[in-house]
Parts: structure tokens; C-alpha cells; sequence
């Protein structure tokens, strides 16, 4: 019994697999970071979605268009093309004090025109980052040489009350499923506050105040470029020779940038989810 005992011992230590002191081992531990997907920058992102596409590409250079029209005709009725091209982000400059026209010697007025020349070329790039994003499909088949999601086993028991809750109002899940990126991220969100703001603030203006001004400016600017539209439906809807119908207008000139507001809110909401979608993974 003696003599098994060490015998069995030195079997083990010998077939015992060699123990690797992470201090001593020259390999060392495997490196957590290298299966972790790198993640391009959103700036980054914005580019390719404003450059990869040909309806994003075209956006551009009808941009570039106007604005060497603009250069070569200043006079021109189409002068102000670049900043309706580039409605509703380039109409924010209007509210700031600083722009063409600002005062105070040469360098202010070259930096006031540099930075709304730099702030017009920046909205021309986030539209045609939107004009990317809707032209990019929403579910792209899996490139070689990625790994994909595995696949969920439907849950028939769960889902059998929500199928038919979904068959009987197929229009009202279609709508819903339109207006989803409107309101599920904070980007469209603030902007659809903004659009609220901006109507509500118009409607009580032209009923309740007793000289509206320009209050129709702000939801005009808020919800470009399809507010204009809407200032034609006001004006056919409530035709200056039948003044019987002049309350009429500022309904559905409000009407009008609502839906306007909400077809751009629907847009950011497509870019946001396109900036968060995470970069597909190489396979291990």
C-alpha cells in the first residue's frame, strides 16, 4: 500500500496539464478587444450615407448647382435657391445674430459670411445624409463573411392574441409602423416639440391676438421645405375675394406644416437609426 500511493501521485503530476501563470506566461490571456466590432465614428457615418447613394449624390450636386447660381446671378430671383434646397436646418441662421450683414469691419463681416457659407454646406450634408438613409434599404441581406443574429422560435401561444389584433386593423399598423422613427428617438422628438411649439404659438396668434404679425414665419421655417405647400393650400382653401372664409386659413396652413413636420420628423428619425445601427461583426 506504500508503494502505490506515490506511484499514483507521480502518475498524476505528470499527466496533469501545465498550469500558465498570466505573469509568467509570454502569450498571456487572450485579448478581450480583438472580437469586439469597431464602430466607425457617426461623423464618419454621415458621410457615407450623404456620398454612397446616387439620390444623395444627385442632392449634392443640384446643391452645387445653386449655389454657382447664386454666385454668378445675385440679382437673380433664383438667388435664394441654396438655402430653400437646404429648408429646415438653413432656415436657423435667420434666428441667429450672427450672418450676412453682420456689421463691425472687414474680418466680422468675412467670419459672419464664412460660418453661414460653413452652416449651409453643413445642412446640405445632413439632407443628404437623410436622402441616404431613406434611399438605403431597411433590412440588408448579410455580406460574406459576417455573422448574423440566429433567428428567434416565434412564440405562437404569445403572439396568437397580437396576429389577430394585427389582421383586423391592418391600416392602423401600417400607420404605425410609417410614423414609428418619428417618435422613438430623441433627435425627432425635439424636433416634433419644436413643430408643436411653433404651430401652437401661430394658432393663438392669429385668433386670439389681435394683429398677428408674422407669427406664420416660425412653423414656416420649423417645417420647410413643405410649408410651402401648405401656405398654397391656405390660400386656395381661403381666396381673397371670399372673405366668408378667412378662418379658414390658419387651420390649414397649420394643418399643412403638421404634416409637413411629421414627414421630416419621420426622416431624422430614419437618419438617427441609421447613425445607430452598429457596424456588422467579421465572423470568429
Amino acid at each position: 500500500m506504500s508503494e502505490r500511493a506515490p506511484r499514483s501521485t507521480v502518475e498524476n503530476t505528470t499527466h496533469a496539464p501545465p498550469m500558465h501563470h498570466p505573469r509568467t506566461d509570454p502569450k498571456g490571456p487572450a485579448m478581450p478587444n480583438a472580437s469586439r466590432p469597431r464602430r466607425l465614428p457617426r461623423l464618419r457615418r454621415l458621410l457615407a450615407l450623404a456620398t454612397d447613394s446616387r439620390p444623395a449624390r444627385g442632392y449634392l450636386a443640384v446643391f452645387a448647382a445653386s449655389v454657382a447660381v447664386m454666385l454668378l446671378f445675385p440679382d437673380s430671383g433664383f438667388a435664394g435657391s441654396p438655402v430653400l434646397f437646404t429648408a429646415p436646418l438653413s432656415f436657423l441662421s435667420v434666428v441667429l445674430p450672427f450672418g450676412p450683414g453682420t456689421q463691425g469691419g472687414g474680418a466680422v463681416e468675412a467670419l459672419a459670411v464664412g460660418y453661414w457659407v460653413g452652416w449651409l454646406f453643413l445642412c446640405a450634408l445632413v439632407n443628404a445624409a437623410v436622402i441616404g438613409a431613406l434611399a438605403a434599404r431597411s433590412t440588408t441581406a448579410a455580406a460574406p463573411g459576417t455573422s448574423e443574429p440566429l433567428s428567434r422560435v416565434p412564440d405562437h401561444s404569445a403572439q396568437k392574441g397580437t396576429d389577430t389584433a394585427d389582421s383586423a386593423h391592418p391600416r392602423l399598423q401600417g400607420i404605425r409602423t410609417l410614423l414609428a422613427p418619428a417618435v422613438d428617438n430623441w433627435l425627432a422628438r425635439g424636433y416634433l416639440a419644436v413643430v408643436a411649439a411653433a404651430v401652437g404659438f401661430f394658432l393663438y396668434a392669429a385668433y386670439v391676438l389681435p394683429d398677428p404679425g408674422f407669427a406664420g414665419i416660425w412653423p414656416f421655417m420649423a417645417t420647410a421645405p413643405g410649408s410651402i405647400l401648405a401656405v398654397l393650400v391656405s390660400l386656395v382653401v381661403s381666396p381673397e375675394w371670399n372673405p366668408a372664409r378667412a378662418w379658414l386659413s390658419p387651420l390649414a396652413f397649420s394643418a399643412g406644416a403638421v404634416l409637413s413636420g411629421l414627414v421630416n420628423a419621420v426622416l431624422l428619425g430614419r437618419l438617427a437609426h441609421r447613425l445607430g445601427t452598429p457596424e456588422p461583426r467579421p465572423a470568429a
